[in-house]
């Protein structure tokens, strides 16, 4: 019969397309749940620094520009939060509007099914299906009629059974339903606290920029330092490209570095790589980024970084980003120690790191400790390691050759 096998190709296309929609539903959801516990935990870790740093000495530039990052992060995860929100309305919607085709699509089929029992009932005696069979005018009218009241008998008990299979689809999206709705509710909650917290973030660094504006000479004698270690570090940094342009035979008319085949090809894997480096700590937070930018405090000041400033936990480990030879071990004045690995003719530097576990001439391999990050206990015991990567003399980017994890 065409009508059953119509109906029946309808209810494949029609189960087929709510597999489908949740199926992209769950994997979008996951997608936003995942984004959102990645969030929670740099949070998380945020909070840990904060403890770990001394609680004697709560105010600091690091301080505020950790404080700055937890705002962001937590403004994030307010973000995926209502993300997730509008993703479960959406779905709560449309598991709604499947529900109804269902009902309604259930009821059509009880309807029917409802007539084909009247009309049995009022048929049932079973000779009426002979006189059916034998009233044949012939063999081949009466086999027709047979395979006849064999699909119709078979009809019957598939229309049963989808009804079974409708009121259990039905079931199970109204169960979804209720697991949505009670998620959707638990987010609202959470956004609420969420929102509470970062208010009470945001009202902490205000504190904090406040009475750092009242320091303002002070800042400026610490920024000063750093200045000068910073431009003794960047001469340093000068004096190896120099130098390894000279081994090289290159002489200073001619600047860059003469690479070896090896170096060439250590050359290439660098640059392949970029955007895949591991951090230069085994975690931390980016405070002060590559290039100008205004004074976090001091107004109308620039602040020139050559790197990154990541802050990180107490005894953490400096790391190599490659695989390369250490160029040189310098002790900076105010900086105190640096190390230059070269990677054919790119060059990473460590600065700001307390002990050293390498020498000059050494061969290291990518993510080998090379030494440990200074803790400086009388500036709110902040643990930075100042990063930078060169080609050649030119200074570039670090957030852009690191891994985004």
């Amino acid at each position: 019969m065409v009508y059953p096998a119509l109906i029946r190709l309808k209810l494949i296309i029609f189960f087929f397309l709510i597999c489908f929609f949740q199926n992209t539903s769950a994997q979008s959801l996951e997608e936003l749940r995942i984004q959102k516990e990645k969030t929670a935990s740099e949070i998380d870790y945020i909070n840990n620094l904060l403890k770990e740093t001394n609680s004697n000495a709560k105010v600091s530039l690091n301080r505020l520009a950790v404080l700055e990052r937890q705002i962001k992060l937590q403004d994030k995860l307010i973000n995926s939060i209502t993300g997730e929100i509008g993703y479960l309305d959406t779905s709560i919607e449309q598991n709604l509007k499947r529900i109804d085709s269902l009902s309604n699509a259930l009821q059509t089929v009880k309807v029917k099914y409802a007539a084909m029992i009247r009309y049995a009932y009022r048929n049932q005696n079973n000779n009426n299906q002979w006189l059916f069979l034998l009233s044949s005018h012939d063999f081949n009218q009466a086999y027709k009629r047979f395979i006849y009241l064999r699909q119709y008998a078979d009809y019957r008990r598939k229309q049963a059974e989808r009804i079974i299979e409708f009121k259990y689809s039905i079931s199970n999206q109204l169960d979804e339903f209720n697991k949505r709705k009670e998620a959707k509710q638990n987010l609202l909650v959470s956004k609420v606290n969420q929102t509470k917290i970062i208010e009470q973030q945001k009202k902490q660094q205000n504190d904090v920029y406040s009475e750092l504006q009242q320091k303002e000479k002070g800042l400026r004698k610490k920024l000063d330092n750093q200045r000068m270690a910073e431009l003794k570090l960047e001469r340093e940094i000068e004096r190896v490209i120099a130098d390894e342009a000279k081994k090289s035979g290159k002489t200073t008319a001619e600047p860059g570095f003469a690479l070896t085949p090896a170096e060439k090809a250590l050359s290439g894997d660098f640059s392949n790589n970029r955007g895949k480096f591991p951090w230069p700590v085994q975690r931390g937070l980016i405070t002060d980024h590559f290039g100008e930018h205004p004074h976090a405090v001091l107004k109308y000041v620039i602040v020139r970084n050559s790197g990154i400033d990541i802050t990180t936990q107490p005894n953490a480990k400096a790391r190599a980003i490659f695989k390369g030879e250490v160029t040189k071990v310098v002790s900076i004045p105010g900086g105190n120690i640096a190390v230059i690995i070269r990677h054919g003719n790119y060059l990473s530097v460590y600065s700001n790191l307390s002990e050293v576990y390498v020498k000059a001439g050494q061969k290291v391999d990518i993510k080998e400790e090379i030494g440990s990050v200074f803790t400086d206990q009388s500036d709110d015991g902040k643990t930075v390691l100042k990063f930078q990567l060169w080609r050649e003399s030119t200074k570039l980017d670090p957030e852009a050759w690191l891994t985004q994890e």
